[in-house]
């Protein structure tokens, strides 16, 4: 059994395509493509279509080519383009060939005029609004175009004017002849060509006429020799039309079309369209904001591709309906970083703690392992001295036998360090605690203490020996559990408080941290350094994902 097989145990689309190898279909050959629009970033979503097309041509020993579907200039970007490759690359996939729709236009163009001289295109010439009217509804039929009776030859013409740019937007379309009754609209005399006075990113000024989605892609899949063309299931009522092209033109290539499930994921948006809104609203740090679902900002946040091929992997391909919990998602990092990442400590909302009888100006090098279990992730140097910082959630003035932290008259241990006990507190003009005054058993370090009971173990990080630090914290980017069913407008789903941000303090020694690095700060979760705003001098942390916080639902049940 292949790894690939491992990946997608069960996949009906695996089972379809080990048939057709099995049966000797195509000559036993298995070519896919990924054919994103680059009109903006990859995400999540895409990375489940890409771990599919990409893991079936391994499993099969096949290949798949990455082909940009750039058939609109008006959205369209170099820029989107090179992020799209980027990410596929860092998901670990490579293609075979890079292709570009744009790259058959001539072809597709002669196949535009082939199908007019036999009388199955058109060129029509009906307003927006006349258009919307003759296609007819889901439960009343379409009816034919006025200009539907044109002659080939009127067609071939005006087609042909149209590419040498005598029209202005608008005013024509090519049309293929079909059945305005059919049940399925898709196949009411679908447009395949509309001018575009506009410059391609990758034509110039060479065409102002453009082929649509549905007569580009089936020609394409035909052309480069795909056997599987993989597609969500908003494709599935176009099957037919992708099918009647392909047999109109007698195409030698008859890719097979097959529909899966879409992935709509908890607390988040998978609409393009939406995304892109958030980025040009300025409502979020660009496509690769950490609250994002993109590819870019899932890396940017600290997510493995490793976890996220992990993620594709669990939650499978079928054609029911994909609505997975944000929980496995956050699952699949936990898993991964548990028996990588190192352990360090940082003190997100600090409160100094000042050791009134630890010696001035005394410091302790303290050697500590990275990993309570893994020997191989080495050890470290931490300092020790009179004044730290610790989580000011870790102290109350007063608490129940179950708050296992500092509370004024108690003890509990610095992790590594003394055992320290509570005295007293400072307050600002506003009440608020600045200070906790407390001392310390020198007998304590690495040992319990004889005969006294010690709350529990509190991380910290030293006052003069640590290192300021902005660090984020992101919670859903949305209210709901799946914004992109919900009717109302999606700035009124928003969650305000999706980015914290702490001024706090690490362990120096994370100065020197790398981009691709990934810690545990301890009882607070798995942290990475920004890509995008962290320098040397002033670090940036994002939390990747909380740890499972017991306490919290310890206070939940109390309440």
């Amino acid at each position: 059994m292949s790894s690939t097989e491992e990946k997608y145990p069960g996949n009906f689309i695996r089972n379809i395509i080990a048939e057709d190898v099995s049966n000797g279909k195509n000559e036993g050959q298995v070519v896919t493509r990924f054919p994103p629009e680059p009109n903006g970033y990859l995400h999540i979503g895409h990375a489940k279509a890409i771990c599919l097309s990409f893991g079936m041509a391994e499993e099969f020993s096949g290949a798949t080519n990455l082909r940009f579907d750039d058939t609109n200039p008006l959205k369209e970007s170099a820029e989107f383009k090179e992020a799209i490759k980027k990410d596929i690359a860092w998901l670990g996939f490579q293609w075979k060939e890079e292709k570009n729709a744009s790259d058959y236009f001539e072809q597709l163009y002669q196949f535009a005029e082939r199908l007019i001289q036999e009388n199955k295109a058109y060129v029509d010439s009906l307003s927006a609004d006349e258009l919307r009217e003759h296609r007819g509804t889901l439960t009343k039929p379409g009816k034919d175009s006025p200009y539907r009776s044109r002659t080939p030859e009127e067609n071939l013409d005006l087609f042909r004017r149209m590419r040498s740019g005598e029209f202005a937007d608008g005013e024509h379309i090519l049309r293929l002849k079909i059945d305005m009754a059919s049940p399925n609209i898709n196949m009411r005399d679908p447009a395949i060509y509309r001018i575009r006075h506009v410059i391609h990113h990758q034509t110039g000024d060479e065409w102002c006429i453009y082929p649509m989605y549905d007569y580009t892609h089936c020609l394409s899949d035909s052309l480069e020799g795909i056997t599987h063309s993989l597609c969500d299931l908003s494709f599935e009522d176009h099957r037919p039309l992708y099918d009647w092209v392909l047999d109109q033109l007698a195409m030698n290539c008859r890719p097979q079309q097959i529909e899966f499930s879409r992935l709509n994921l908890q607390y988040t948006v998978m609409s393009k369209r939406k995304l892109k809104q958030l980025v040009e609203d300025n409502l979020v740090d660009g496509w690769d904001d950490p609250r994002l679902p993109t590819i870019a900002g899932l890396r940017r946040r600290g997510y493995t591709s490793h976890s996220i091929r992990d993620f594709c992997r669990r939650i499978g391909v079928t054609k029911s309906d994909n609505n997975v919990e944000l929980a496995l998602l956050q699952s699949c990092i936990r898993e991964d970083l548990e028996d990588s990442a190192p352990r360090v400590m940082g003190v997100l909302n600090p409160i100094k703690v000042v050791i009134e009888n630890y010696p001035e100006g005394q410091e302790e090098e303290l050697t500590v392992a990275n990993h309570p279990k893994i020997e191989e992730l080495g050890s470290r140097k931490l300092i020790f001295t009179r004044e730290a910082y610790i989580d000011r959630e870790d102290f109350r003035e007063e608490a129940n036998r179950k708050y296992k932290r500092l509370v004024l008259g108690g003890e509990v241990r610095l992790r590594y360090g003394y055992v320290i006990k509570a005295n007293e507190v400072t307050k600002d003009e506003q009440g608020e605690i600045v200070e906790i005054r407390c001392t310390y058993d020198p007998d304590t370090l690495g040992k319990n203490p004889e005969g006294r009971k010690v709350r529990g173990v509190i991380h910290w990080v030293s006052a003069s020996k640590g290192l300021a630090a902005e660090i984020h914290v992101y919670d859903p980017l949305f209210t709901v559990d799946f914004p992109d069913a919900d009717e109302r407008d999606y700035h009124e789903l928003m969650n305000p408080e999706s980015l914290t941000i702490h001024q706090g303090f690490v362990e120096r020694g994370l100065g020197e941290a790398t981009l691709e690095q990934r810690f545990q700060f301890e009882r607070e979760g798995y942290f990475c350094l920004d890509s995008k705003h962290s320098t040397a001098d002033a670090p940036v942390f994002n939390r990747i994902v909380g740890l499972r916080d017991t306490w919290a639902k310890i206070e939940k049940a109390g309440s």
